[in-house]
């Protein structure tokens, strides 16, 4: 298996050596800030919104056991079927046994970051069944073959006259640099996908327990013809996913979209009940849905970072996060970028080969200061730092460590040891030390003190 660091260190040069790139990201961003900032003067008070916001979710993840069963209950009254997949695998069988009783040919997709974490395009593929996405901007995605850049906006460091490109070489459509013109020749090569689909496969934002009903808020309306039109509606979704009542409800819709994407409300938000009753003029012949665990429940397990699972997928963090402006989405190589993915991303998939995902991070404390639902992200990465170090410390962990706890409690040998540095530091820059070299190339370390704090401050104060 390949190296995820290496890959993300190789990755993430690439990407903070193309300047015009993150120029383009910053001011695609630019635009988020003003509207999002606009939105959030519309709440009477937008910290308040987020404590509210913060015990919907921590109120459902924290009696996750009741409120799943109270939602499978519900959910099977409305005549939809629970399925249960304890990981990736599990998932990608349900959902290839469900296609091949079946008997489907054609299936069409919405936007589903959980689809995305258990690969299932590439699964069901391989097994011969024809899947495309009907999100637009995970449609040029699976054009481009490249993963989603980001959760909200998934092309977003995709210009227009490469979406052109990529339209002409791929639907055989005239050259344009119009937006309009763009989504257009979109909408007429997917439009007719949706009646051909035998399956339409979806995500969902939130899980009601109250009502047994999925919500999923979107801003083109594709899901909903995703969902409606094909026989069978295959849902997937984390356990995590789960919140108490409509009233929770009612606060989180408002705060993904101003969090995400800086607008009062998201176009289209609809509640998915079952499949067609009896009377009904559309809607599925057969509702699915696979409640996915993949890792949330040893998360779960952790009190320390147990709020990781309050995350709304909003993608605030991201668009505030230095590292993510940097270096971008793909470079992460996993589904969930940024600094909730640096947090969570090492629960899923293991801590030991994930890691480095925390250590890339500032630490500035921006994301945990724009999430909508108070995940407390940059300590967590802190937390995942520390954990990795406890569960597979390396030998320079141990010396370094060892070395600095020792020195750290005695205050004789510590201002004697900064003594020593401040002298040895112009040496030290000249010196080819590995772990000092690398983190030069980026940086510039300062000049040192003529003296330490301390005496400054007895000079300072004449003791």
């Amino acid at each position: 298996m390949s190296d995820p660091k290496a890959i993300f260190l190789k990755d993430a040069s690439v990407s903070t050596a193309d300047g015009d790139q993150r120029a383009f990201i910053r001011k695609a961003l630019g635009g988020y800030y003003v509207n999002r900032d606009l939105q959030k003067a519309r709440f009477r008070s937008w910290e308040k919104a987020r404590d509210a916001a913060s015990m919907a979710k921590w109120s459902a993840v924290n009696d996750l056991g009741n409120q799943l069963e109270k939602f499978v209950g519900n959910f099977e009254k409305n005549g939809g079927v629970v399925h249960w997949a304890q990981d990736a695998a599990e998932a990608r069988e349900i959902i290839l046994k469900i296609a091949a009783d079946a008997k489907a040919k054609a299936i069409i997709k919405s936007k589903c970051m959980t689809s995305e974490e258990i690969h299932l395009n590439d699964a069901l593929a391989k097994a011969g069944y024809g899947v495309v996405e009907s999100d637009l901007g995970e449609f040029i995605q699976q054009l481009r073959g490249e993963a989603p850049y980001h959760f909200v906006f998934p092309c977003m460091h995709v210009k227009r006259e490469a979406i052109s490109e990529l339209f002409t070489k791929h639907l055989g459509t005239a050259p344009t640099n119009s937006p309009e013109e763009l989504t257009m020749i979109a909408r007429r090569h997917l439009r007719q996908l949706y009646v051909d689909a035998d399956i339409g496969i979806s995500g969902a934002n939130f899980l009601v327990a109250e009502t047994g009903q999925i919500s999923i808020t979107e801003n083109e309306g594709n899901a909903r013809l995703t969902t409606a039109l094909p026989k069978i509606h295959i849902a997937l979704a984390g356990i995590e996913k789960v919140v108490k009542n409509l009233d929770d409800l009612a606060i989180l819709l408002p705060m993904l979209a101003t969090a995400g994407a800086g607008q009062p409300m998201t176009c289209y938000n609809t509640l998915y009940s079952g499949p067609r009753q009896k009377g009904e003029c559309d809607g599925p012949e057969q509702f699915h849905l696979v409640l996915l665990d993949n890792g949330r429940t040893r998360l779960l397990a952790d009190p320390e970072q147990r709020d990781a699972l309050h995350c709304i997928r909003c993608g605030a963090c991201l668009n505030v996060c230095p590292i993510f402006k940097n270096i971008g989405g793909l470079a992460y190589g996993t589904t969930y970028q940024g600094p909730i993915g640096s947090v969570i991303t090492p629960h899923l998939r293991g801590l030991k080969q994930w890691n480095h995902l925390s250590g890339a991070s500032s630490l500035c404390g921006a994301c945990t200061d724009a999430c909508p639902v108070r995940i407390d992200l940059h300590h967590h990465l802190l937390h995942n730092r520390r954990n990795a170090v406890k569960t597979n410390p390396t030998l320079f962990d141990r010396v370094f460590h060892f070395g600095f706890n020792f020195v750290i409690q005695r205050p004789k040998l510590f201002a004697f040891g900064g003594k020593v540095f401040r002298t040895t530091l112009p040496l030290l820059k000249k010196l080819p030390l590995p772990y000092l070299s690398a983190w030069l190339k980026t940086r510039d370390l300062p000049t040192p003190p003529s003296q330490s704090f301390r005496a400054q401050w007895k000079d300072q104060n004449h003791e």
